[in-house]
């Protein structure tokens, strides 16, 4: 298959797949004499691999890493896909139903405890895909992020920090995005969310990008002030494209 005809049949851009083939990820079987890509069934599953490391937060440097490995097994691997996506759909239940309930709370139809409003949230543990990954695979280079809060006093005190960086960067939302000082800010927003979860920089900016689309987010951070959902997203959409592997 050309790279046009994969690109329509995946649903990614040819952009993404000649990127893809200059930083070793995935070579195309052939390439012909004029310079056409030509990818064969084996390319069309390395390339199933990627997307689903992508899908579960893997930056390209790690995944390249670990598709990479002599010991790499395909079938091995599909089952951990499924395994971590189960887990993926079941936490998202879950923050489903938190969001759900704080809409109710937000017009007063209900009451919700601290607790109740961080259900979905994981702050037990590693990730343990990303373990499993290592010990198959002998990719150490696989970053943990995941925090571990341990009690609900941790959790006010983020709660705090949160706050505070909301109202910092509230003060800067006047400026451009791309200053020293917002980008230093949006580098400790960064910092933060990645000691709760594990925010890759492409996963930072798609977030960023959600506080505008969903008017409930943009609805929460612009109490801070007008127009810092907007200042966010594309704070943070320069400081993933500077730091994407």
């Amino acid at each position: 298959m050309k790279v046009k005809e994969v690109a329509d049949l995946v649903g990614i851009s040819v952009r993404t797949l000649h990127h893809y083939d200059e930083i070793g990820l995935l070579r195309p079987a052939q390439t012909t004499a004029s310079g056409y890509r030509l990818y064969d069934d084996r390319d069309l599953e390395t390339l199933q691999q990627i997307l689903f490391f992508r899908e579960l937060g893997f930056p390209l440097k790690k995944i390249k890493q670990i598709v990479g490995s002599p010991g790499f097994d395909r079938q091995a691997a599909l089952e951990l896909h499924r395994k971590m996506l189960i887990e993926k759909r079941e936490r998202l239940d879950a923050m489903i139903e938190t969001v759900e309930k704080t809409i109710k709370h937000a017009k007063g139809e209900i009451e919700m405890t601290n607790a109740e409003k961080f259900k979905g949230f994981d702050f037990s543990g590693g990730n343990p895909y990303e373990q499993e990954a290592r010990e198959r695979w002998g990719d150490a280079a696989v970053d943990r992020a995941n925090a571990k809060f341990a009690d609900k006093a941790r959790q006010n005190e983020t709660g705090s920090r949160m706050n505070a960086l909301y109202a910092k960067l509230a003060e800067l939302r006047g400026g451009s995005p791309s200053s020293v000082e917002a980008q230093s800010a949006i580098k400790e927003w960064y910092d933060m969310l990645n000691e709760m979860g594990s925010y890759p920089p492409e996963a930072f900016k798609g977030l960023g990008q959600m506080y505008v689309d969903d008017p409930r987010f943009t609805k929460n951070i612009d109490q801070f002030g007008e127009g810092l959902a907007v200042f966010m997203r594309d704070a943070m959409a320069i400081f993933a494209d500077r730091n994407e592997a």
